[in-house]
This record gives C-alpha cells, structure tokens and sequence, in this order.
C-alpha cells in the first residue's frame, strides 16, 4: 500500500485525505461520568500512569456502568462482548494520586456491536487528559457467534448516543 506524509506529518493511503489530529475533548461532549481512583501501582517509573492502565480504566468504565443499568450480568448473561478494536490518544499526564473522571458516549450503536468512547479527565479538569474508543462485538457466551443487542442493553446505551 502507497502512503504519503500530509502537511501535518500523518501518513494516510495516497488519494486519501489524512485524518484530522486528535484533540483533548471537553466534559460537555461525553453523557455520564464514573469516577476511578488511581492508585500507587498504576505509576511507571517515569513519574505518571502507565499506558496500559488507561484501557483498564475504559474497561472499568463502561462494565461498570452497564451493570449499573442492569444490561450486563457477567455471571450468568447468554451474551457477552468481545472487544475487537481499540486507541486511545495522550494528552496530558495523570498520575497517583490523583482520581480521574471517565466520561462515556456511544458514538455506533449497531445491530450486534457498540463502539464506545471514553475521555478521562483529572477531577476537576474542563478537558481531557486522553479519549479512546473500544468497539464491543456481542456474542452467546457458548458459541461466541454475533448476537443482536439485547434489548436492555439497547435501551441504556441509547441515552449515551451522541450525533457526531
């Protein structure tokens, strides 16, 4: 595959316009808000929270809210999702002990599949320090084969859609 380099220094396929730069979101922008305590093991030696900690967090995030709402039972639920894509782009450290704000949209809600985005803010903080997406494929926990969205999980993702 051909790529060239935009004048922002993206690389994108030739004949294709680059993606815009991402860019620290404002609290406006996400529907709910769930509060995560860092905590001493998630500093790396560099003095902030590691990059892996960050997917937890979006993990933690949207579960908890979906058990929350009664559209997720991790235990004995007939379907499940499967994470099958996922970014996250920096914008500011966060680090010990600090407590973070996890904002949470849905930007897709499809047949079978979600895509989430999660933006995490410093308490207190009017942007955020990082934003990512991760797209859930709901499947049966035995067969793993796609499933439609059950219809509780439909209605408390709806109030987080957002018009993009």
């Amino acid at each position: 595959m051909n790529t060239s380099l935009s004048p922002s220094g993206a690389a994108g396929a030739a004949g294709t316009a680059p993606q815009p730069r991402p860019r620290p979101q404002p609290r406006e922008a996400y529907a709910v808000f769930r509060s995560i305590g860092t905590r001493w093991m998630d500093n790396d030696v560099y003095g902030h929270v590691n990059n892996v900690v960050y997917y937890s967090w979006f993990d933690t995030a949207v579960n908890a809210y979906l058990i929350e709402q009664g559209a997720l039972d991790i235990h004995h639920g007939d379907t499940i999702g499967l994470v099958i894509e996922t970014q996250c782009n920096y914008f500011a450290s966060l680090a010990f002990p600090q407590t973070i704000d996890a904002g949470i949209r849905v930007a897709r809600l499809g047949d079978t599949s979600v895509r989430y985005e999660v933006g995490l803010f410093a308490q207190g903080e009017a942007m955020s320090a990082a934003c990512g997406h991760f797209v859930h494929v709901y499947v049966g926990r035995d067969d793993r084969r796609p499933r439609a969205l059950p219809d509780r999980l439909r209605q408390a993702l709806q109030p987080l859609c957002v018009a993009r």
